[in-house]
């Protein structure tokens, strides 16, 4: 029962990055950590009172009540998570695949990590009949499952959960006891709003979950470290208490210039939101099209939803994959690597089992060749059509089209392709 990750090797070492939006940063958040670099005195352990009162405004907005004293903010996702599952103690259970940045959190704790299957039409949520099972099979053994993380706008699938799933989830983990910890730092990135359903576990069970947002994900640069998470109003003083304790032991300080551009960030004004917006449609279009890519190869991917992101499955090109001495998810992630010239994690990185033939790729690497000025690129309808996107995306389709031709590898990068 006991899962652990493999060691990192290959290109891409441990936890790969959260995939960013390659664009500049919004001049108004420039200006403000610019205007903060002299301030001396640091922020308060979980934040200052503006910035948590701007955190509990973000969640108001999504139908979500939250108070300053029911918010803390940490720099970055992963030393937030690490305090989060230190004042939860017991075992931790996470849907295969999960962000790659979970696991190791768990490992510094020393606690195992068991993970669920997911169910065949999304990622980020674990199937309940497998959740319920998973959690008699620990306990059978010996074991404390305590924690439950999941994700409803899913890292690394870009898939979002049907809420009928996601209920049906979380009352499974709630009737076991189980606290639910719901990363929803791509909840504000959805390809489609108007026709995709989003809910948050805390919607459903509000007793029960804590809700944790990388501000990274959607808001701020991901070079500015910042993260914020919610705990049930009134209900979980004494886990809030402790999740402050462990991030004053470790020094994990929102950096004082930071916070201002944070705060101005999650208030949500008409220039950040209208980034925002144009960005999620720049990155969806794309997604597509990557997406349209790969099931042109024959492989197997989930349309992407949300995010910057899409996870695909390679698994029935094998045979060409073989061809090249690909057996497992590292030599597909030294191969992809090497073949497109950006850091392609393989599915390992993810909690996914090192024989399958799965990978995530990130929209950036398509946006990051194209020539353009911000505001006509942004308000481009048809990006994929720009010369240095439609480059980047034949590449991507060669390299896929070789791999399902099943021959010999071809030395050097696609034909017209400058690598």
């Amino acid at each position: 029962m006991r899962q652990t990750a493999s060691e990192g090797r290959g290109p891409v070492r441990y936890a790969p990055p959260a995939p960013g939006s390659g664009l500049p940063v919004l001049p108004r958040l420039a200006a403000l950590l610019a205007a903060a670099a002299d301030r001396t005195e640091p922020e308060p352990p979980g934040g200052g009172p503006v910035l948590r009162e701007a955190a509990a405004g973000y969640w108001w907005r999504r139908g979500l009540r939250t108070h300053p004293e029911d918010a803390v903010a940490a720099p970055g996702a992963p030393p937030l998570l690490l305090a989060l599952l230190t004042a939860h103690g017991g075992d931790v259970l996470l849907p295969r695949p999960c962000p790659a940045w979970w696991t190791p959190q768990i490992r510094l704790l020393g606690r195992p990590a068991y993970h669920v299957p997911t169910p065949a039409e999304c990622g980020g949520v674990p199937d309940p009949y497998a959740l319920l099972e998973t959690v008699r099979r620990v306990r059978a053994e010996g074991g404390s499952p305590r924690v439950l993380l999941l994700s409803v706008a899913d890292d690394p699938t870009a898939t979002v959960a049907p809420p009928e799933l996601l209920r049906e989830a979380c009352e499974a983990a709630v009737a076991e006891g189980l606290h639910i910890v719901s990363d929803e730092t791509w909840r504000d990135t959805l390809h489609r709003p108007s026709g995709t359903v989003l809910l948050s576990p805390a919607e459903m069970c509000p007793e029960d979950v804590t809700v944790l947002t990388d501000l990274a994900g959607a808001l701020i640069p991901a070079a500015w470290p910042c993260a914020v998470a919610r705990f049930p109003p009134g209900a979980a003083g004494g886990h809030r208490a402790r999740t402050l304790d462990i991030l004053t032991a470790l020094g994990a300080l929102v950096a004082t210039p930071v916070a201002p551009a944070a705060v101005y960030a999650l208030g949500e004004p008409p220039d950040v939101t209208e980034r925002t917006r144009l960005t999620v449609a720049l990155h969806g279009t794309v997604a597509a099209a990557a997406h349209r890519a790969v099931l042109a190869a024959g492989a197997l991917a989930l349309p992407p939803r949300a995010g910057r992101h899409l996870y695909a499955d390679l698994g029935p090109l094998r045979a060409g994959l073989a061809a090249r001495g690909v057996q497992d998810s590292l030599d597909l992630e030294i191969h992809l690597t090497a073949r497109l010239g950006v850091p392609v994690p393989g599915g390992h990185r993810f909690g996914d089992e090192l024989g399958a033939l799965r990978a995530r790729f990130d929209t950036a690497f398509f946006l990051s060749a194209a020539e353009r000025d911000e505001e006509g690129f942004l308000g481009d309808l048809r990006p994929e059509e720009l010369p240095g996107v439609a480059e980047a995306l034949g590449t991507f389709a060669a390299v896929l089209d070789e791999l399902a031709d099943g021959g010999a590898e071809t030395e050097g990068p696609p034909e017209g392709s400058d690598g």
